[in-house]
């Protein structure tokens, strides 16, 4: 495998965001490529290009096999005929840094919850010896500021004894965010109760005896163990959740992550209009200071040369066959899964790589390729395009139905189920089965459920 397919293959496989680095990359290291100027008027860009390409193959004519790449690269349509907007609107806002101010000093970092800690204790009036064992047992914090260190294994650490560490811990506990350093949930939520004055016996013992029973919705039995209603018990169970368990969270590293879509489809009269998303894709062509001016004095220059020119046209090529394929895959799609497109996902079909690769003639690995970290914009939402390809279950009379369909449908039933008594996996597939006719086993309705990170009917149950 030459190393220009390898790239025209890894090109295939980024998301939208990682190609705009990866050519950004290329502008970086290829002299022989530069950005387009977008406010060049159409015919300033057609002669340009045209005079890159007489000159490129004149350099790549000598002796190489490359020639052909060159003379049949339309260079002024190798983006073009997938834009999502037109020439004259690819503008773009440039921002004016202020006078004297760098953009790095313009951007704050996230504070860190040892960060957020270890001012609080710089501000009050622990001593140094304090300080120094409050960075250790900051240390030792998980992501949900809880202690993952006994005092035994802090004590190794700074020469301090137990009930040094034990104090210094308490007095952590006590800061913003209350409850942190906490060893248990238990003592996270005794802490923050303390803090609040809340010193009720019955909510003190379900904090420390009942967590459990009140995570699986052990309702009654807690009721009849303290001889209170059942909204007694809710009112408990309101004020328990007003206490944050995980009092760290809120500074946790892991960041969001952004989806830009691939592909927008847009419903147009009847039909389904695609327009791919090449929104901060470069358009690139050749430095013709470079491709006119510099001339090779010696064959090291001349393969150099060479070398990043054939680098150039390959990468130009790359990205149209890359926009192209995207396209035509999009475009089986929208003719396989139309009527998803217009009624969204409860009709989403069965379809495998092998039909839509059949379709547009590729192979399946490419169409697998080109689906890899792909999001489509479409009037029911953003969806990933590996989505639209899933497994089917028989219906009663032949046909198919898509097993995503069934898992929307499956979402709809619990979302109108009655809180009080939620339904039952096996409720839910005879419900399947009367809407759909299809037969489906109560354990799949279990896996279904479960792929969509949704609790068993018992921990559904709500009490009011």
């Amino acid at each position: 495998m030459t190393p220009q397919l390898q790239q025209a293959i890894k090109l295939l496989q980024l998301s939208r965001l990682e190609l705009v680095e990866a050519v950004q990359v290329e502008l970086l290291e290829n002299p022989f490529l530069e950005e387009q100027d977008n406010l060049a008027s159409d015919e300033t860009r057609e002669a340009q290009e045209n005079a890159d390409a007489d000159v490129a193959g004149d350099v790549v004519r000598d002796g190489t096999s490359d020639a052909e790449i060159v003379r049949d690269a339309d260079w002024e349509n190798y983006m073009g005929e997938f834009s999502s907007t037109s020439k004259q609107s690819q503008f773009r806002d440039t921002e004016i840094p202020e006078e004297g101010l760098s953009f790095e000093a313009r951007l704050a970092s996230k504070p860190s919850l040892a960060g957020h800690i270890s001012w609080q204790m710089r501000l009050t009036d622990f001593t140094e010896e304090e300080v120094a064992i409050g960075d250790v047992i900051l240390g030792n914090l998980d992501g949900l500021g809880y202690l993952q260190a006994d005092l035994d294994e802090l004590a190794t650490l700074v020469e301090a004894t137990p009930e040094a560490i034990e104090s210094v811990i308490r007095r952590i506990q006590l800061l913003d965010p209350v409850g942190v350093a906490a060893r248990t949930p238990q003592e996270c939520l005794l802490v923050q109760m303390d803090v609040f004055g809340i010193e009720d016996p019955i909510m003190r013992t379900l904090v420390t005896e009942h967590l459990e029973d009140l995570e699986k919705r052990r309702y009654k039995p807690l009721a009849r163990k303290f001889k209170i209603s059942m909204d007694e018990l809710k009112e408990y169970l309101d004020a328990i959740k007003k206490l944050d368990p995980m009092p760290g969270a809120s500074f946790a590293s892991s960041e969001p992550h952004y989806v830009s879509p691939d592909v927008f489809v847009y419903k147009y009269g009847d039909d389904f209009v695609i327009i791919l998303n090449d929104d901060g894709i470069p358009r690139l062509q050749m430095n013709q200071y470079l491709t006119d001016g510099v001339q090779a004095r010696n064959d090291v220059e001349k393969d150099y040369f060479q070398e990043k020119m054939r680098a150039a046209t390959w990468l130009m090529k790359s990205l149209y066959q890359r926009q192209r394929t995207l396209f035509k895959v999009m475009e089986s799609i929208v003719g396989f899964q139309r009527e998803f497109f217009e009624d969204g996902v409860t009709k989403l079909k069965p379809l495998i790589l092998k039909e839509v690769a059949e379709d547009i003639s590729m192979h399946e690995s490419t169409v697998s390729r080109i689906t890899t970290n792909k999001y489509v914009s479409t009037p029911h939402g953003i969806y990933e395009l590996k989505f639209f390809f899933n497994s089917s279950l028989e219906l009663d009379d032949g046909t198919q139905v898509g097993s995503e369909s069934v898992k929307a449908i499956i979402k709809r039933i619990i979302g109108e189920e009655n809180p009080k008594k939620p339904l039952s996996d096996e409720v839910i597939a005879d419900m399947l089965k009367e809407e759909l006719e299809v037969n489906i086993a109560r354990r799949t309705v279990a896996k279904y459920r479960t792929a969509m990170d949704i609790a068993s009917s018992s921990k559904r149950k709500q009490i009011f």
